[in-house]
């Protein structure tokens, strides 16, 4: 059959093509998309956001589909930190960092931390080479840098907030032994990389509570959502551990769009020669090992000594196309207070608005050269910011306190009972410096090698001329007799004295051996032949478990009822009062009623199903100035607005003692 015409394709194919366009145009054309309100930062919406529909919607599993939508439609923002050139280079204050500016432009915020280790948590993992593990009211042991999340957004975080390559793979594990992957090899993309996203999608959506009232917060909304996540990935960029976690968060980019999620990217700039001149190679090499691995940084964080120059600025940014406004100087302060205030100053609240299209966002605004978009300076949250820094930097008087303890060497081993000491401090006027002295130099008979074994005279000078004295929590046997020793001096010299978990116990040790008469005194931990009820003033928990280490100890928070009259229930204002635990061994209540009839007074007492526990005891005011040791850690719960009231009861003595001495000097 013939056609009467011969077929025009000129025409056809631009038929085709207006086709296309026209087709184009009806899937991103604005109407079609549902408006967002959006939050500013005096608490008013807007409605200029707008929704984009998820792309891969088709290549997602159900359940990680779930979690973008709701994202997208919740306009959830995510900030992800990311460390460069060496660890420890401040990743964790810069991200806490942020959380304030974020509160104080009034938004709901959480954080979640990764660390790329094969461990499911840092339960048991050693002090000497990872630090403190900071534990959280679920009773989750985690990396140190929940502690700064906590402290600096005043929230209480879950177990979740911390992950770990352990935590994943054991989830990703036991979802395959059940079958929930219908029979697929199970790889680590998509499947590794699928539970990575999922895992920071779930903590970005969970609410947190606040810690303490702190001004600009709703009491209305303390159960609603977070509204910006930030996500710190631990260690160093490049580094194998961290791959599969660096490959999710390009994919969740992907998912979310780059309006909804932003890296900042914290590198070093050192300063070498004489004079001294700022090096951004380290920082090039760094932000080029990022881009070859699929993220792009937005915000470039510059470590180093000084304020970076603007010549520094203008070559990190011909080299690493990041825009000059979005790179960001944190050089040395005088304390980590004001790194927030620095980056209020560098416009970086209105950087990171314009970004993620927070507030009153404007297409085509030059968000560097806009001050105060968000007007953050004026609120109340930055305020007090700002009191709290100066305080730091203005005190009335010095405070020598003593940590005697056996991790020494390792600083952040004690890092919440150093922060718990300098809120304390702040909150009295005091200018706080920390005497480390290590126990096990106290006593010539502590265990350990011969070299260390002799008493060291300089160590109990040190000692003596402390303010007061924190003996903290720890496990093992070095150092515990120097400990035992110290707690002695401290209490027939009148020295005031914190005693923290293990601390408390050496307490009970002490004073059983010195005031009631058992010679032999000492802990189940380190003893298995002590006579019962008698001679073991430390025991094992009767629900406790010898054989597993991770997650077996109490841990987490816990009532204690706090006697009328006492010290500790007068420094807290109340009769019953939350703290966190972990610990395995207790003290023996069948020698309470002995030890309370020779003086010392178990104030604090939490009732459970395994019966009584004693939490806090304490000696009389009319016996010693400060005298008090909890079985809790009173540090976990300190924060810079509100100190922890034993911290704060030590540090007011230590004025007050002092101010005493002064006087006597003087008169005399």
């Amino acid at each position: 059959m013939m056609l009467k015409e011969p077929l025009n394709m000129t025409s056809t194919m631009m038929t085709l093509q207006y086709l296309l366009l026209f087709s184009c145009i009806l899937i991103v054309h604005p109407f079609s998309l549902p408006s967002h309100q959006v939050k500013l930062g005096g608490g008013s919406t807007i409605h200029n956001k707008r929704c984009r529909p998820l792309r891969t919607s088709s290549h997602l599993p159900p359940k990680l589909e779930h979690l973008v939508q709701d994202t997208l439609d919740s306009d959830r923002k995510i900030v992800v930190v990311t460390g460069g050139v060496l660890s420890g280079i401040g990743k964790g204050v810069t991200a806490s960092s942020m959380g304030v500016l974020f509160r104080a432009m009034g938004y709901r915020v959480t954080a979640l931390k990764i660390d790329p280790y094969l461990n499911v948590d840092a339960g048991t993992m050693s002090p000497f080479e990872h630090g403190e593990v900071f534990v959280l009211d679920d009773g989750g042991e985690t990396d140190l840098d929940l502690g700064n999340y906590e402290r600096f957004l005043s929230v209480s975080l879950t177990k979740d907030s911390n992950l770990s390559t352990g935590k994943i793979y054991q989830s990703v594990i036991e979802r395959e032994r059940v079958g929930e992957y219908l029979g697929k090899t199970v790889q680590v993309v998509p499947h590794i990389s699928d539970a990575i996203q999922e895992w920071i999608l779930k903590v970005a959506q969970t609410p947190v509570s606040r810690f303490s009232k702190v001004a600009n917060d709703n009491d209305d909304a303390k159960d609603e959502p977070p509204e910006v996540c930030i996500v710190e990935l631990g260690g160093t960029l490049g580094d194998i551990e961290s791959m599969p976690f660096v490959e999710a968060l390009r994919q969740l980019q992907e998912n979310l769009g780059y309006k909804n999620l932003c890296f900042a990217h914290v590198s070093l700039v050192p300063s070498l020669g004489d004079p001294a001149e700022q090096k951004t190679k380290p920082t090039q090499h760094s932000v080029k090992s990022m881009m070859q691995l699929g993220l792009r940084p937005d915000f470039l964080c510059c470590r180093g000594k000084e304020q970076l120059e603007p010549s520094t600025v203008s070559k990190l940014s011909l080299f690493t196309s990041v825009p000059k406004g979005a790179i960001v100087s944190l050089h040395d302060v005088s304390n980590i207070y004001r790194v927030p205030l620095m980056m209020i100053e560098q416009n970086v609240h209105s950087m990171l608005a314009q970004r993620l299209r927070l507030g009153p966002y404007e297409k085509g605004v030059d968000y560097s050269m806009v001050e105060d978009l968000t007007q953050i300076e004026e609120s109340v949250v930055i305020k007090d910011w700002k009191k709290l820094a100066d305080s730091v930097d203005e005190p009335e008087s010095e405070c020598v306190i003593g940590i005697v303890g056996k991790y020494i060497e390792q600083g952040d081993a004690y890092l919440s009972v150093v922060k718990a000491l300098t809120h304390a401090s702040i909150a009295t006027k005091q200018r706080l410096r920390i005497e480390w002295i290590e126990a096990s130099s106290l006593c010539k008979d502590d265990d350990g090698d011969d070299a260390e074994n002799a008493s060291d005279e300089t160590a109990w000078d040190r000692l003596k001329l402390c303010d007061g004295v924190v003996v903290p929590g720890g496990f093992g046997s070095r150092g515990m007799e120097g400990k035992i020793q110290t707690i002695q001096y401290l209490r027939e010299n009148k020295v005031p004295f914190l005693g923290i978990c293990l601390g408390m116990q050496a307490t009970v040790i002490e004073y059983c051996r010195n005031v009631v008469g058992i010679k032999k005194a000492h802990s189940a931990e380190f003893f298995d032949d002590l006579v019962k009820d008698e001679e073991d003033a430390v025991i094992f928990m009767p629900e406790g478990d010898r054989t597993r280490l991770g997650g077996t100890m109490r841990l987490g928070v816990r009532e204690t009822v706090l006697l009328e009259g006492s010290i500790a229930r007068k420094m807290y204002g109340s009769e019953k009062v939350m703290e966190r635990h972990r610990h395995r061994y207790e003290v023996n209540p069948a020698l309470v009623s002995r030890l309370e009839s020779a003086g010392l007074q178990f104030v604090g007492r939490n009732t459970d199903e395994s019966g009584q526990r004693m939490e806090v005891c304490e000696l009389s005011e009319s016996t010693h100035p400060y005298f008090v040791a909890s079985q809790y850690h009173p540090e976990f719960t300190s924060r810079p607005e509100l100190p922890n009231p034993l911290f704060l009861g030590l540090l007011q003595t230590c004025k007050k003692t002092a101010a005493a001495k002064s006087k006597a000097t003087v008169a005399n």
